[in-house]
Protein backbone atom coordinates (compact mmCIF):
# COMPACT_ATOMS: atom_id res chain seq x y z
CA UNK A 1 0.00 0.00 0.00
CA UNK A 2 2.87 2.39 0.80
CA UNK A 3 4.19 1.85 -2.73
CA UNK A 4 0.90 3.17 -4.14
CA UNK A 5 1.13 6.40 -2.12
CA UNK A 6 4.78 6.96 -3.05
CA UNK A 7 3.90 6.68 -6.74
CA UNK A 8 1.12 9.24 -6.29
CA UNK A 9 3.59 11.69 -4.73
CA UNK A 10 6.19 10.96 -7.43
CA UNK A 11 3.74 11.59 -10.28
CA UNK A 12 2.47 14.70 -8.50
CA UNK A 13 5.94 16.26 -8.40
CA UNK A 14 6.56 15.28 -12.03
CA UNK A 15 3.32 16.96 -13.15
CA UNK A 16 4.10 20.05 -11.06
CA UNK A 17 7.57 20.37 -12.63
CA UNK A 18 6.19 19.96 -16.15
CA UNK A 19 3.41 22.49 -15.49
CA UNK A 20 5.96 24.96 -14.15
CA UNK A 21 8.13 24.52 -17.24
CA UNK A 22 5.17 25.20 -19.53
CA UNK A 23 4.34 28.38 -17.59
CA UNK A 24 7.95 29.55 -17.82
CA UNK A 25 7.89 28.94 -21.58
CA UNK A 26 5.09 31.50 -22.00
CA UNK A 27 6.25 34.74 -23.68
CA UNK A 28 5.02 36.64 -20.62
CA UNK A 29 7.47 34.73 -18.38
CA UNK A 30 10.84 35.35 -20.01
CA UNK A 31 12.73 38.08 -21.82
CA UNK A 32 15.12 36.35 -24.20
CA UNK A 33 14.87 32.97 -25.87
CA UNK A 34 14.35 30.09 -23.45
CA UNK A 35 14.81 26.46 -24.50
CA UNK A 36 12.42 23.87 -23.09
CA UNK A 37 15.21 21.97 -21.32
CA UNK A 38 16.26 25.19 -19.53
CA UNK A 39 12.65 25.93 -18.59
CA UNK A 40 12.26 22.34 -17.32
CA UNK A 41 15.55 22.60 -15.42
CA UNK A 42 14.49 25.89 -13.78
CA UNK A 43 11.09 24.48 -12.87
CA UNK A 44 12.64 21.33 -11.39
CA UNK A 45 15.21 23.35 -9.45
CA UNK A 46 12.48 25.57 -7.98
CA UNK A 47 10.00 22.77 -7.25
CA UNK A 48 12.72 20.61 -5.69
CA UNK A 49 13.95 23.71 -3.77
CA UNK A 50 17.49 23.29 -5.08
CA UNK A 51 18.64 26.61 -6.53
CA UNK A 52 20.82 25.51 -9.43
CA UNK A 53 20.23 27.89 -12.35
CA UNK A 54 21.02 27.63 -16.06
CA UNK A 55 19.51 31.02 -16.90
CA UNK A 56 19.62 34.21 -14.83
CA UNK A 57 16.52 34.52 -12.62
CA UNK A 58 16.53 38.33 -12.50
CA UNK A 59 17.81 39.05 -16.02
CA UNK A 60 16.02 36.44 -18.14
CA UNK A 61 12.65 36.23 -16.40
CA UNK A 62 9.93 38.87 -16.15
CA UNK A 63 8.11 39.71 -12.93
CA UNK A 64 5.48 37.12 -13.88
CA UNK A 65 8.22 34.53 -14.45
CA UNK A 66 9.76 35.33 -11.07
CA UNK A 67 6.33 34.89 -9.46
CA UNK A 68 5.99 31.46 -11.10
CA UNK A 69 9.42 30.47 -9.75
CA UNK A 70 8.53 31.75 -6.27
CA UNK A 71 5.23 29.84 -6.32
CA UNK A 72 7.03 26.63 -7.33
CA UNK A 73 9.53 27.15 -4.50
CA UNK A 74 6.74 27.61 -1.96
CA UNK A 75 4.75 24.61 -3.20
CA UNK A 76 7.83 22.42 -3.41
CA UNK A 77 9.12 23.53 -0.01
CA UNK A 78 6.07 22.76 2.08
CA UNK A 79 5.08 19.86 -0.19
CA UNK A 80 2.29 20.00 -2.72
CA UNK A 81 0.39 17.38 -0.71
CA UNK A 82 0.15 19.92 2.13
CA UNK A 83 -1.73 22.31 -0.15
CA UNK A 84 -3.89 19.49 -1.51
CA UNK A 85 -4.80 18.48 2.04
CA UNK A 86 -5.60 22.09 2.96
CA UNK A 87 -7.88 22.31 -0.08
CA UNK A 88 -9.76 19.13 0.90
CA UNK A 89 -10.03 20.31 4.50
CA UNK A 90 -11.45 23.60 3.29
CA UNK A 91 -14.12 22.11 0.99
CA UNK A 92 -15.19 19.11 3.07
CA UNK A 93 -13.62 19.71 6.52
CA UNK A 94 -12.11 16.21 6.64
CA UNK A 95 -9.74 13.83 4.87
CA UNK A 96 -10.32 10.27 3.75
CA UNK A 97 -8.04 7.52 5.07
CA UNK A 98 -6.21 7.32 1.72
CA UNK A 99 -5.65 11.09 1.69
CA UNK A 100 -4.27 10.92 5.23
CA UNK A 101 -1.90 8.10 4.33
CA UNK A 102 -0.57 9.95 1.27
CA UNK A 103 -0.03 13.04 3.42
CA UNK A 104 1.70 10.99 6.12
CA UNK A 105 4.05 9.54 3.50
CA UNK A 106 4.67 12.94 1.91
CA UNK A 107 5.74 14.63 5.16
CA UNK A 108 6.96 11.49 6.93
CA UNK A 109 4.67 12.12 9.88
CA UNK A 110 4.57 9.86 12.94
CA UNK A 111 0.77 9.37 12.87
CA UNK A 112 -2.39 10.08 10.89
CA UNK A 113 -3.45 13.18 12.86
CA UNK A 114 -3.11 15.18 9.65
CA UNK A 115 -5.68 17.98 9.84
CA UNK A 116 -4.33 19.92 12.81
CA UNK A 117 -0.71 19.32 11.78
CA UNK A 118 -1.24 20.73 8.27
CA UNK A 119 -2.85 23.87 9.69
CA UNK A 120 0.11 24.30 12.05
CA UNK A 121 2.52 23.92 9.12
CA UNK A 122 0.79 26.74 7.23
CA UNK A 123 0.87 28.99 10.31
CA UNK A 124 4.58 28.26 10.94
CA UNK A 125 5.54 28.87 7.30
CA UNK A 126 3.66 32.16 6.96
CA UNK A 127 4.85 33.51 10.31
CA UNK A 128 8.54 32.76 9.75
CA UNK A 129 8.56 33.91 6.13
CA UNK A 130 6.75 37.17 6.91
CA UNK A 131 9.16 38.00 9.74
CA UNK A 132 12.14 37.21 7.52
CA UNK A 133 10.73 39.24 4.63
CA UNK A 134 10.17 42.24 6.90
CA UNK A 135 13.77 42.20 8.20
CA UNK A 136 15.23 41.79 4.72
CA UNK A 137 12.99 44.50 3.23
CA UNK A 138 14.20 47.03 5.79
CA UNK A 139 17.81 46.19 5.00
CA UNK A 140 17.37 46.11 1.21
CA UNK A 141 15.55 49.47 1.29
CA UNK A 142 18.92 51.10 1.99
CA UNK A 143 19.92 50.38 -1.63
CA UNK A 144 16.58 50.04 -3.45
CA UNK A 145 13.26 51.87 -3.49
CA UNK A 146 10.59 50.35 -1.25
CA UNK A 147 8.66 48.34 -3.86
CA UNK A 148 11.85 46.71 -5.19
CA UNK A 149 13.20 46.15 -1.69
CA UNK A 150 9.90 44.54 -0.68
CA UNK A 151 9.97 42.13 -3.64
CA UNK A 152 13.61 41.24 -2.96
CA UNK A 153 12.75 40.74 0.72
CA UNK A 154 9.79 38.46 0.03
CA UNK A 155 11.57 36.46 -2.68
CA UNK A 156 14.75 35.87 -0.67
CA UNK A 157 12.85 35.09 2.56
CA UNK A 158 10.67 32.45 0.88
CA UNK A 159 13.69 31.07 -0.99
CA UNK A 160 15.76 30.88 2.21
CA UNK A 161 13.14 29.26 4.46
CA UNK A 162 12.42 26.69 1.77
CA UNK A 163 16.17 26.11 1.39
CA UNK A 164 15.94 26.91 -2.33
CA UNK A 165 18.86 29.31 -2.75
CA UNK A 166 17.28 31.27 -5.62
CA UNK A 167 18.20 34.95 -5.53
CA UNK A 168 17.27 37.98 -7.61
CA UNK A 169 20.75 39.43 -7.18
CA UNK A 170 23.10 38.67 -10.08
CA UNK A 171 25.96 37.92 -7.65
CA UNK A 172 23.78 35.96 -5.20
CA UNK A 173 24.81 37.70 -1.93
CA UNK A 174 28.48 38.55 -2.53
CA UNK A 175 27.65 42.28 -2.36
CA UNK A 176 26.21 41.66 1.14
CA UNK A 177 29.13 39.61 2.50
CA UNK A 178 29.74 42.22 5.22
CA UNK A 179 26.06 42.69 6.17
CA UNK A 180 25.39 40.71 9.34
CA UNK A 181 21.65 41.45 9.32
CA UNK A 182 21.08 40.11 5.80
CA UNK A 183 23.34 37.07 6.16
CA UNK A 184 22.19 36.40 9.73
CA UNK A 185 18.49 36.59 8.79
CA UNK A 186 18.99 34.25 5.85
CA UNK A 187 20.99 31.82 8.01
CA UNK A 188 18.20 31.70 10.58
CA UNK A 189 15.55 31.14 7.90
CA UNK A 190 17.61 28.37 6.30
CA UNK A 191 18.25 26.64 9.64
CA UNK A 192 14.58 26.79 10.66
CA UNK A 193 13.48 25.43 7.30
CA UNK A 194 16.08 22.67 7.48
CA UNK A 195 15.02 21.47 10.93
CA UNK A 196 11.67 20.26 9.65
CA UNK A 197 8.06 21.15 10.39
CA UNK A 198 7.67 18.42 12.99
CA UNK A 199 10.67 19.75 14.94
CA UNK A 200 9.60 23.40 14.69
CA UNK A 201 6.09 22.67 15.94
CA UNK A 202 7.39 20.48 18.76
CA UNK A 203 9.95 23.10 19.80
CA UNK A 204 7.22 25.73 19.99
CA UNK A 205 4.71 23.56 21.84
CA UNK A 206 7.33 22.36 24.39
CA UNK A 207 9.36 25.59 24.50
CA UNK A 208 9.23 25.77 28.28
CA UNK A 209 10.19 22.13 28.86
CA UNK A 210 12.95 20.81 26.58
CA UNK A 211 12.89 17.44 28.39
CA UNK A 212 9.67 16.63 26.52
CA UNK A 213 11.40 16.80 23.15
CA UNK A 214 11.26 13.53 21.21
CA UNK A 215 14.42 11.67 20.27
CA UNK A 216 14.10 12.89 16.68
CA UNK A 217 13.98 16.54 17.76
CA UNK A 218 16.97 16.16 20.09
CA UNK A 219 19.07 14.57 17.36
CA UNK A 220 18.08 17.30 14.91
CA UNK A 221 18.92 20.17 17.28
CA UNK A 222 22.29 18.80 18.46
CA UNK A 223 23.17 17.49 15.01
CA UNK A 224 22.44 20.84 13.35
CA UNK A 225 24.50 22.78 15.90
CA UNK A 226 27.43 20.37 15.59
CA UNK A 227 27.47 20.47 11.80
CA UNK A 228 27.28 24.27 11.67
CA UNK A 229 30.13 24.76 14.17
CA UNK A 230 32.27 21.98 12.69
CA UNK A 231 31.69 23.34 9.18
CA UNK A 232 32.71 26.83 10.26
CA UNK A 233 35.93 25.55 11.83
CA UNK A 234 36.74 23.40 8.81
CA UNK A 235 36.24 26.11 6.19
CA UNK A 236 38.07 28.70 8.29
CA UNK A 237 41.08 26.42 8.62
CA UNK A 238 41.18 25.68 4.88
CA UNK A 239 40.31 29.11 3.47
CA UNK A 240 41.91 31.39 6.11
CA UNK A 241 44.79 32.50 3.88
CA UNK A 242 43.11 32.03 0.49
CA UNK A 243 43.28 35.57 -1.01
CA UNK A 244 40.31 34.82 -3.26
CA UNK A 245 37.96 33.86 -0.42
CA UNK A 246 38.68 34.64 3.26
CA UNK A 247 42.25 35.91 2.99
CA UNK A 248 41.39 39.58 2.43
CA UNK A 249 38.53 39.66 4.97
CA UNK A 250 38.66 40.95 8.55
CA UNK A 251 38.33 38.49 11.44
CA UNK A 252 34.67 39.48 11.92
CA UNK A 253 33.87 38.99 8.22
CA UNK A 254 35.73 35.68 8.17
CA UNK A 255 33.56 34.37 11.02
CA UNK A 256 30.37 35.75 9.47
CA UNK A 257 31.02 34.30 6.02
CA UNK A 258 32.27 30.96 7.34
CA UNK A 259 28.98 30.67 9.25
CA UNK A 260 27.02 31.52 6.10
CA UNK A 261 29.08 29.06 4.07
CA UNK A 262 28.63 26.28 6.63
CA UNK A 263 24.85 26.77 6.79
CA UNK A 264 24.41 26.97 3.01
CA UNK A 265 26.65 24.05 2.12
CA UNK A 266 24.27 21.67 3.88
CA UNK A 267 20.88 22.81 2.73
CA UNK A 268 20.68 25.96 0.62
CA UNK A 269 22.30 27.52 -2.45
CA UNK A 270 23.08 31.10 -1.45
CA UNK A 271 26.69 32.21 -1.48
CA UNK A 272 28.46 35.30 -0.14
CA UNK A 273 31.81 34.37 -1.71
CA UNK A 274 32.76 32.99 -5.11
CA UNK A 275 32.42 29.21 -4.76
CA UNK A 276 34.54 28.57 -7.86
CA UNK A 277 37.71 29.85 -6.15
CA UNK A 278 37.41 27.67 -3.04
CA UNK A 279 40.24 25.25 -2.40
CA UNK A 280 39.60 21.76 -3.80
CA UNK A 281 39.74 20.37 -0.26
CA UNK A 282 36.84 22.69 0.67
CA UNK A 283 34.87 21.48 -2.33
CA UNK A 284 35.54 17.86 -1.41
CA UNK A 285 34.59 18.15 2.26
CA UNK A 286 31.54 20.24 1.35
CA UNK A 287 30.13 17.26 -0.57
CA UNK A 288 29.94 15.40 2.76
CA UNK A 289 28.00 18.25 4.36
CA UNK A 290 25.67 18.43 1.36
CA UNK A 291 25.04 14.67 1.44
CA UNK A 292 24.01 14.87 5.12
CA UNK A 293 21.60 17.74 4.46
CA UNK A 294 18.85 18.73 6.89
CA UNK A 295 15.94 17.10 8.69
CA UNK A 296 13.27 14.63 7.64
CA UNK A 297 9.99 16.31 6.71
CA UNK A 298 11.82 19.61 6.14
CA UNK A 299 12.49 21.85 3.15
CA UNK A 300 16.08 20.52 2.98
CA UNK A 301 17.45 17.52 1.11
CA UNK A 302 20.29 15.04 1.61
CA UNK A 303 20.24 11.73 3.41
CA UNK A 304 19.15 13.68 6.54
CA UNK A 305 20.91 14.31 9.83
CA UNK A 306 18.97 11.58 11.62
CA UNK A 307 20.08 8.96 9.08
CA UNK A 308 23.73 9.90 9.53
CA UNK A 309 23.33 9.96 13.32
CA UNK A 310 21.78 6.48 13.42
CA UNK A 311 24.64 4.98 11.39
CA UNK A 312 27.33 6.77 13.45
CA UNK A 313 25.81 5.59 16.74
CA UNK A 314 25.45 2.04 15.37
CA UNK A 315 29.08 1.92 14.19
CA UNK A 316 30.22 3.24 17.58
CA UNK A 317 28.35 0.48 19.43
CA UNK A 318 29.68 -2.19 17.05
CA UNK A 319 33.28 -1.02 17.42
CA UNK A 320 32.91 -1.04 21.21
CA UNK A 321 31.69 -4.64 20.89
CA UNK A 322 28.86 -3.64 23.22
CA UNK A 323 26.36 -6.20 24.46
CA UNK A 324 23.66 -3.51 24.26
CA UNK A 325 21.56 -2.47 21.28
CA UNK A 326 22.53 0.94 19.82
CA UNK A 327 21.00 3.77 21.82
CA UNK A 328 21.13 7.56 22.05
CA UNK A 329 19.71 9.89 24.72
CA UNK A 330 18.72 6.80 26.70
CA UNK A 331 16.53 5.53 23.88
CA UNK A 332 17.16 2.31 21.92
CA UNK A 333 17.35 2.54 18.12
CA UNK A 334 15.18 -0.13 16.47
CA UNK A 335 16.87 -2.53 14.07
CA UNK A 336 14.44 -1.66 11.28
CA UNK A 337 15.50 2.01 11.61
CA UNK A 338 19.16 0.98 11.34
CA UNK A 339 18.38 -1.13 8.27
CA UNK A 340 16.53 1.76 6.61
CA UNK A 341 19.38 4.18 7.37
CA UNK A 342 21.89 1.78 5.85
CA UNK A 343 19.74 1.34 2.73
CA UNK A 344 19.40 5.12 2.33
CA UNK A 345 23.16 5.71 2.57
CA UNK A 346 24.05 2.85 0.23
CA UNK A 347 21.48 3.77 -2.40
CA UNK A 348 22.35 7.49 -2.17
CA UNK A 349 26.04 6.76 -2.61
CA UNK A 350 25.38 4.51 -5.58
CA UNK A 351 23.09 7.06 -7.22
CA UNK A 352 25.61 9.90 -6.81
CA UNK A 353 28.56 7.83 -8.03
CA UNK A 354 26.63 6.45 -11.01
CA UNK A 355 25.40 9.91 -12.04
CA UNK A 356 28.92 11.30 -11.65
CA UNK A 357 30.31 8.50 -13.83
CA UNK A 358 27.72 9.19 -16.55
CA UNK A 359 28.47 12.91 -16.57
CA UNK A 360 32.26 12.47 -16.48
CA UNK A 361 32.05 10.17 -19.50
CA UNK A 362 29.66 12.36 -21.50
CA UNK A 363 30.44 15.99 -20.60
CA UNK A 364 34.27 16.17 -20.80
CA UNK A 365 34.52 18.50 -17.78
CA UNK A 366 36.59 18.44 -14.53
CA UNK A 367 35.74 15.54 -12.21
CA UNK A 368 35.67 17.46 -8.90
CA UNK A 369 33.30 20.08 -10.32
CA UNK A 370 30.99 17.43 -11.74
CA UNK A 371 30.96 15.56 -8.42
CA UNK A 372 30.22 18.81 -6.60
CA UNK A 373 27.33 19.61 -8.96
CA UNK A 374 25.88 16.09 -8.73
CA UNK A 375 25.89 16.08 -4.92
CA UNK A 376 24.48 19.62 -4.84
CA UNK A 377 21.61 18.54 -7.12
CA UNK A 378 20.86 15.28 -5.32
CA UNK A 379 20.98 16.93 -1.89
CA UNK A 380 18.86 19.82 -3.27
CA UNK A 381 21.45 22.30 -2.01
CA UNK A 382 22.05 24.44 -5.08
CA UNK A 383 25.57 25.76 -4.47
CA UNK A 384 27.73 25.49 -7.57
CA UNK A 385 31.22 26.21 -8.81
CA UNK A 386 29.57 28.16 -11.63
CA UNK A 387 30.08 28.47 -15.36
CA UNK A 388 32.52 31.37 -15.08
CA UNK A 389 29.63 33.82 -14.68
CA UNK A 390 26.48 33.96 -12.55
CA UNK A 391 25.05 30.62 -13.70
CA UNK A 392 25.53 27.15 -12.24
CA UNK A 393 28.08 24.66 -13.58
CA UNK A 394 25.15 22.72 -15.07
CA UNK A 395 24.84 25.40 -17.75
CA UNK A 396 27.86 23.78 -19.42
CA UNK A 397 26.09 20.41 -19.66
CA UNK A 398 24.27 19.29 -22.79
CA UNK A 399 20.61 18.23 -22.77
CA UNK A 400 21.50 14.73 -21.53
CA UNK A 401 23.61 16.14 -18.69
CA UNK A 402 20.90 18.58 -17.62
CA UNK A 403 18.35 15.74 -17.69
CA UNK A 404 20.50 13.73 -15.28
CA UNK A 405 20.65 16.71 -12.91
CA UNK A 406 16.86 17.13 -13.12
CA UNK A 407 16.35 13.47 -12.13
CA UNK A 408 18.79 13.88 -9.25
CA UNK A 409 16.92 16.93 -7.96
CA UNK A 410 13.62 15.03 -8.14
CA UNK A 411 15.15 12.05 -6.31
CA UNK A 412 16.48 14.35 -3.61
CA UNK A 413 13.16 16.12 -3.09
CA UNK A 414 11.07 12.95 -3.09
CA UNK A 415 13.51 11.29 -0.71
CA UNK A 416 15.95 8.60 -1.71
CA UNK A 417 14.04 5.81 0.04
CA UNK A 418 10.76 6.76 -1.62
CA UNK A 419 12.53 7.31 -4.96
CA UNK A 420 14.09 3.86 -4.70
CA UNK A 421 10.72 2.24 -4.02
CA UNK A 422 9.19 4.17 -6.95
CA UNK A 423 11.93 2.81 -9.23
CA UNK A 424 12.32 -0.81 -8.11
CA UNK A 425 8.93 -1.48 -6.58
CA UNK A 426 8.22 -3.29 -3.34
CA UNK A 427 8.84 -6.96 -2.63
CA UNK A 428 5.94 -9.34 -2.08
CA UNK A 429 5.29 -10.34 1.50
CA UNK A 430 6.58 -13.89 2.14
CA UNK A 431 5.48 -15.99 5.06
CA UNK A 432 8.59 -18.10 5.43
CA UNK A 433 12.23 -17.64 6.40
CA UNK A 434 15.35 -19.23 4.94
CA UNK A 435 17.86 -20.95 7.29
CA UNK A 436 20.72 -18.74 8.55
CA UNK A 437 23.86 -18.76 6.44
CA UNK A 438 27.40 -18.15 7.65
CA UNK A 439 29.25 -15.13 6.19
CA UNK A 440 32.71 -14.06 7.33
CA UNK A 441 33.24 -10.31 7.78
Amino acid sequence: MEHKYIRIIFYGYAILILSGALLLMLPASHVDKLSFIDALFTSASATCVTGLIVTSTSENFTFFGECVILLLIQIGGIGYMTLVSLFFLFIKNSLSMDEKRVMKQSLDLPDLNIGSFVKKILLVVLTIELMGAALLTVQFSQKYDFSEALWHGIFNAVSAFNNAGFSLFTDSLISYQGDAIVLGTLCLLIILGGLGFFVLIEMYENRTLAKKFTLHTKIMIYGTLFLIIFGMALFLSIEWNNPKTFGALSLYDKLLNSLFLSVNFRTSGFNSIDISVLEESSLFFSTIFMMIGGGQGSTAGGIKITTAAVLIVTVFFILKNSNQEPSVFKRTIEQKVINKALAIIMFSSFLVLFATLLLVETQNLPFIKILFEVVSAFATVGVSTGDGGILSFSQQFDTFGKSIIILLMLAGRLGVFAFGIALVGKAEIKHFKYPNGRILL
